[in-house]
């Protein structure tokens, strides 16, 4: 399966990110979290664990982004960190049973999952980190395939482009989300962004996407405008004749051509091989004679 098809299973461990957040003045906010993790793949499964009687107050912004939440009884009356406990028997078992989901995200700093990490990567899993800065473990952070800090999830990109003045509203919601999907392609190491991989990444950040309500009948016509605002650069790739961003944002200033999209090759076909009875064959034929002079002329001797 391709990474762009990955599907994500999402388990919150939130009493400790609870824990990152006291003394800030931020809150958590769980759609910057999502909004970055819809750029690894679908998200297929959605679970945060905690005493949510402590945590009313992010209860509303749990349920409108789809997660489910898995009330754990209070420390006082297990005598045991539950939370930390049915996270890993949900991932275990999950990773058993769903064949399909490939990537698992652990969002935590805590150290004790460091060996959930590693039976998951066991089992053919790649895991995804995230967490905060200051109450992250050095263990759980190294064991993971990759770990993501929640502070960089507000990090303004560097390939960024400004609209044009004067643009519609409709059309610079298209062009804002059409930018933010190239973006999240290159973070993700993407060197050849085809329409079609362009086009899914939009329509994972915001399901409802559709070219047409912004005035396109097709998404060609969408990517065609935005290189004539001089937003990206596109070319046609040879083999499946369907354009492909070269360049776009920041990438437009430097100098130099646009990156080149591979051609196939052409092979030559190489001269069948002559059998040993063929060259045997032509080697006792007998030599033409040779041939009479033209224009009856006689060789005197």
């Amino acid at each position: 399966m391709a990474e762009s098809d990955s599907s994500l299973a999402v388990f919150i461990d939130f009493e400790n990110l609870a824990l990152g957040f006291q003394g800030r003045r931020d809150r958590f906010d769980i759609v910057r979290v999502l909004e970055r993790l819809v750029e690894k793949g679908k998200i297929v499964v959605k679970k945060a664990y905690a005493d949510w009687s402590r945590f009313g107050a992010f209860t509303q912004a749990m349920h409108e982004a789809a997660i489910e939440l898995i009330e754990i009884p209070k420390r006082m009356q297990s005598g045991k960190n539950s939370a930390d406990i049915r996270l890993v028997v949900d991932a275990i078992d999950m990773a058993y049973s769903k064949e399909h989901i490939t990537t698992f995200v652990i969002v935590s700093g805590d150290s004790d999952f460091s060996p959930l990490v590693s039976k998951l990567k066991e089992n053919g899993k790649h895991v995804i980190g995230l967490g905060m800065q200051d109450s992250t473990s050095d263990l759980l952070r190294d064991n993971c395939d990759e770990f993501i800090y929640y502070e960089d999830l507000g990090k303004a990109p560097t390939l960024s482009a400004s609209l044009p003045a004067g643009m519609s509203e409709n059309k610079k919601k298209a062009f804002a989300l059409l930018m933010e999907s190239l973006l999240a392609l290159r973070r993700e190491n993407k060197e050849k962004l085809g329409a079609s991989m362009v086009k899914d990444t939009m329509k994972r950040k915001k399901p409802s996407f559709n070219e047409t309500y912004h005035g396109y009948r097709t998404f060609s016509e969408l990517l065609l405008d935005a290189q004539k605002e001089g937003l990206l650069e596109l070319v046609i790739d040879e083999r499946s004749r369907t354009y492909v961003v070269t360049r776009f944002g920041a990438e437009m200033q430097q100098n130099g051509p646009a990156v080149p999209v591979l051609k196939r090759r052409s092979r030559r076909r190489r001269p069948r091989s002559r059998s040993v009875s063929e060259r045997l064959r032509d080697a006792e034929a007998p030599a033409a004679p040779p041939s009479e002079p033209s224009g009856g002329e006689t060789i005197e001797t």
